[in-house]
């Protein structure tokens, strides 16, 4: 894994730029209230800097997370079961870094264990400490593939996205309801068709 992928998995991520103070954040709100066209001071939008600033802690909580720790943990006494292991559907809301407005959709995950497995909610978790940061797509389903690789060292991984994104829906041209589909195979998913081929199946079977 190269120098900028080890750095997406540190915790917490610090740029080389000093980290306004929550008072600095809460008047740039303030600013961009202005900018818009309305009045930061009238009664409705008096606690409106202060919300979303608490709600910008939220949205990108995972620049304070690390998919080493959620992945920390895996079992052993699992009586040698070597086959797929799927989490399929996990849900997921990120912001797109070009214009900070969020796209949302399922993430599939895939892996073929080698030496134990993870718990599977960990799986819903390591998506969301990569969606809760500001995103694109391709990079995301990158980060994903590349934390599963890096720390349970599986025989081969697959990773899809299915998301719609809102700087397409709500901006630009408007294409409401389109989605967009981002994919990674890694080892032995990425070298034998018959097991991308039943990643797929299980993807659409439902039930």
């Amino acid at each position: 894994m190269d120098a900028r992928a080890k750095q997406q998995e540190s915790a917490p991520i610090v740029a080389d730029y000093p980290r306004p103070s929550r008072e600095e954040a809460e008047a740039a709100v303030r600013t961009l209230i202005a900018w818009a066209g309305d009045n930061p001071n009238r009664e409705g939008l008096l606690d409106t800097p202060s919300r979303v600033t608490k709600a910008y802690g939220e949205f990108f909580g995972g620049y304070q997370q690390a998919a080493s720790e959620v992945l920390d943990t895996t079992f052993k006494e699992v009586g040698g079961y070597d086959d797929i292991v799927l989490v399929k559907d996990i849900p997921f809301a990120s912001h797109c870094e070009h214009h900070m407005v969020p796209f949302f959709g399922k993430a599939h995950i895939a892996y073929l264990p080698s030496d134990g497995v993870v718990g599977l909610s960990k799986l819903a978790r390591l998506v969301d400490v990569y969606a809760r940061r500001l995103q694109v797509q391709e990079n995301m389903t990158q980060q994903v593939i590349d934390a599963i690789n890096e720390e349970l060292e599986p025989h081969g991984a697959a990773v899809m996205l299915e998301a719609e994104h809102m700087c397409m829906s709500m901006r630009g041209v408007r294409a409401h309801g389109a989605q967009t589909t981002t994919l990674r195979f890694t080892g032995k998913f990425a070298e034998e068709r018959d097991l991308q081929d039943r990643f797929f199946a299980l993807i659409a079977r439902r039930g």
